[in-house]
């Protein structure tokens, strides 16, 4: 097994800085940082700055062989960056692999993007007159991520950015801080092999939320993606627009599955354990709320709760493991905190509780839980990060679909069922809300050939693949007049003879 210690040396990470990082796993400490101060971040930006001024000029398709270069460097180091994810973040190892593959995924979609940044020639009413919509390079763009996906969720924004002719700058959660400087490592590797990169098209900015806001209120940055908790977006969203910047924000979610009738039950079981405990239930995406018919009730919450007796909770390093540990112990009070009100709203708790506290004293481990409840109430309304699963009985698709909607999120969710007009339906303009609708799987696991984001409170944003990539571009609408004459726009006469 590769300890981090060998990990780091791999990726060429010093121990430096005061500031220990540890694993969920156990609580041991697997390396030291140190934040940097204001003036560094404002250093950081400036060199991003100037790094934008000449990568802009660079054709797009060049751009793209950078991220080609990158993709490649993920390729080979695939196994090393996915364990240092497990150890830093917790989640299992194969999600930690997966991980990495969704960073290899984007930026074989980015390198086919650099050929396509295209935009449109439009009718014009002028003759002789020819109007278009380019788009051009943006800036540098600040990218905030979360713990949970510690280096995928950067991809998907960098990629792109990169591609569109902008830099990075990474500020990464305190959280795991260690993965983010092995990615930029990788980069780096990448721009040495193309050789003739500006410096400073990528740089990591570590520290807490003030440094975040940091790039939250610079100038100099036109745009801000940020992933995290609603909280977060309502603090950092504010201070942008102030300065009239952009963000793109990726905030909570409490994703719902209805199952109706002729659901296929099996196929619904697998994709709800799956969907509600991958990552220890700490996924933007993972299942909160399940809304399951009366007529199949009784069928299929029984089996939910065996296959959840089933699960494997322990080391996330180790084969067979299924749900790892919770990031902190705050996770885990929180979790205990909407248990309890789940109890006093008439809910009834299977599950729950620490876990393998005597074999991890400094780590916490949670068992994941099955509440079924009477109705869809207080604590079911707002997003716990962990696991637990609420159940609730419904008597037809127009109930389930207006409890699913009937919550201040909207980024996924997903119907079970093999009536075609209920699927299309749930997917209608007139059926779920949210950014992501999915029929006959869960609402995790989403591909990066989609554009990936929510709506309501879940920030409106959208990362990964579409058209998401003009998030990282600024429009332009030009009009060239190859004619002798001056022709004015709605048949304006201005005549000065």
């Amino acid at each position: 097994m590769t300890t981090a210690s060998e990990l780091l040396a791999h990726f060429g990470i010093p121990e430096s800085g005061d500031v220990a990082v540890r694993s969920p796993i156990d609580g041991a400490v697997i390396g030291h940082v140190a934040y940097d101060a204001p003036e560094e971040i404002g250093v950081k930006i400036a060199v991003a700055e100037r790094a934008f001024q000449a990568w802009r000029a660079v054709p797009a398709p060049r751009r793209g062989e950078l991220v080609r270069l990158f993709g490649e460097e993920l390729r080979a180091n695939k196994e090393k960056l996915g364990r240092l994810v497990t150890l830093e973040a917790g989640k299992i190892l194969q999600e930690g692999l997966g991980e990495v593959q969704e960073m290899i995924d984007i930026c074989d979609f980015a390198v086919g993007l650099s050929r396509q940044l295209y935009g449109l020639t439009i009718a014009s009413e002028r003759p002789g007159h020819r109007m278009m919509e380019t788009w051009h390079p943006l800036g540098p763009v600040a990218i905030i991520s979360a713990f949970n996906f510690p280096v995928a969720v950067w991809a998907w924004n960098a990629a792109l950015a990169l591609v569109c002719g902008d830099t990075v700058i990474w500020k990464p959660s305190e959280k795991t801080p260690l993965t983010a400087l092995a990615t930029q490592a990788l980069f780096e590797r990448a721009v040495k092999r193309f050789g003739d990169a500006p410096a400073g098209l990528s740089s990591v900015v570590l520290g807490l939320a003030d440094a975040g806001k940091a790039l939250a209120a610079d100038v100099r940055i036109p745009l801000v993606s940020a992933t995290g908790s609603t909280r977060m977006g309502r603090a950092l969203g504010p201070v942008v627009a102030e300065r009239f910047g952009r963000s793109l924000l990726e905030l909570g979610g409490n994703n719902a599955m209805i199952v109706m009738p002729s659901a296929d039950l099996e196929l619904a079981v697998r994709a709800i354990l799956f969907a509600a405990v991958g990552t220890a239930g700490q996924r933007c995406t993972s299942l909160r709320r399940l809304l399951v018919h009366a007529d199949v009730y009784d069928k299929l919450v029984p089996r939910v709760k065996a296959a959840y007796g089933r699960v494997t909770i322990g080391d996330p390093l180790e084969t067979g493991t299924l749900v790892g540990p919770l990031v902190d112990k705050a996770a885990f009070d929180g979790m205990e905190a909407a248990l309890a009100g789940a109890k006093s709203a008439g809910g009834v708790v299977t599950g729950g509780g620490r876990a393998l506290a005597d074999q991890y004293p400094n780590a916490v481990y949670a068992h994941p839980a099955v509440v079924e409840m009477p109705s869809q109430t207080g604590v079911m309304i707002h997003e716990t990060f962990a696991p637990i699963l609420y159940v609730v009985k419904i008597g037809s698709l127009d109930e389930g679909l207006t409890l699913q909607n009937a919550v201040p999120q909207g980024l996924s969710s997903c119907i079970f069922t093999r009536d075609m007009q209920e699927a299309e339906r749930f997917t209608s303009a007139a059926g779920s809300d949210c950014g992501i609708a999915n029929v006959n799987i869960g609402p995790s696991g989403a591909e990066i050939g989609g554009a990936f984001g929510g709506e309501k409170e879940t920030g409106g944003g959208r990362e990964s693949g579409s058209d998401s990539w003009r998030a990282y571009m600024r429009r332009q609408t030009a009009t060239v007049n190859y004619s002798n004459a001056l022709p004015l726009a709605q048949g304006i006469k201005f005549d000065l003879d």
